[in-house]
């Protein structure tokens, strides 16, 4: 007969390299150049988010868990690139580089000071949680949000942009795995849904723009309208 307590260690050591893998895939989106990468890497991370939160599930018993492991196995790394590949112009994914305003040992110098400072400023949160929600989520899963957020913002096609921004998402539904885990299965279809119908319309604006003036860079976009304008 298992002992209970092994289980629960086995699940928390496997729940620490689900986060390590989401961390690490969170930096390849950072350092990934090619579009397809960063789409790829995405797909990574979604996985080791659902991985968490089955982990997570398995550990305390929480139903609500398994569901949000299902539905992020279904809607980010399955439908999410489907929609993308079905909205988005081919040639946006064979485009050997993403164009952004720092270069890439820059950028993972970046990442790798905010993934510290991620650390620190979760310490006092982590201090005043209950002992039993304490564990890696929350550090990594504010690393990942704030790494998303350093893609948005040194990215300039559309994108890489909106995998910045979903990886954001993931980033902070990593924390809410290990502080909430009773959030109602209803929630979690809502936000997937709307974070479908997003990806949709981005690829759908994304095409058209890509087939109007032959980018997807943002700063393109704003040249455009000040041409018209004119």
């Amino acid at each position: 007969m298992n002992d209970p307590s092994t289980t629960l260690s086995v699940l928390g050591s496997l729940n620490m390299l689900a986060g390590g893998l989401f961390l690490l895939s969170a930096f390849g989106i950072v350092a990934t150049r090619q579009v397809k990468g960063c789409l790829n890497l995405f797909i990574v991370q979604s996985l080791m988010l659902a991985a968490s939160a089955l982990f997570l599930g398995l550990q305390h018993g929480s139903w609500h868990l398994y569901g949000v492991a299902v539905v992020n196995v279904i809607a980010k790394p399955v439908l999410i690139p489907w929609l993308l590949r079905r909205t988005v112009h081919e040639e946006v994914y064979t485009r050997r580089e993403i164009d952004q305003v720092l270069n890439i040992p820059t950028s993972l110098l970046i990442a790798l000071a905010l993934a510290i400072l991620a650390y620190f400023l979760t310490i006092p949160v982590q201090q005043a949680l209950d002992p039993q929600f304490r564990g890696a989520n929350v550090p990594i899963g504010f690393a990942g949000l704030l790494l998303g957020a350093y893609t948005l913002a040194v990215r300039r096609e559309a994108l890489p942009l909106l995998l910045g921004l979903l990886a954001m998402e993931n980033g902070a539904f990593f924390v809410g795995i290990a502080i909430s885990r009773e959030l109602p299965l209803l929630v979690e279809l809502a936000i997937a849904t709307d974070g479908l119908i997003i990806v949709f319309i981005m690829g759908v604006l994304t095409r058209a723009v890509h087939k109007q003036i032959g980018t997807t860079q943002v700063g393109s976009l704003a040249t455009l309208k000040e041409e018209v304008t004119e």
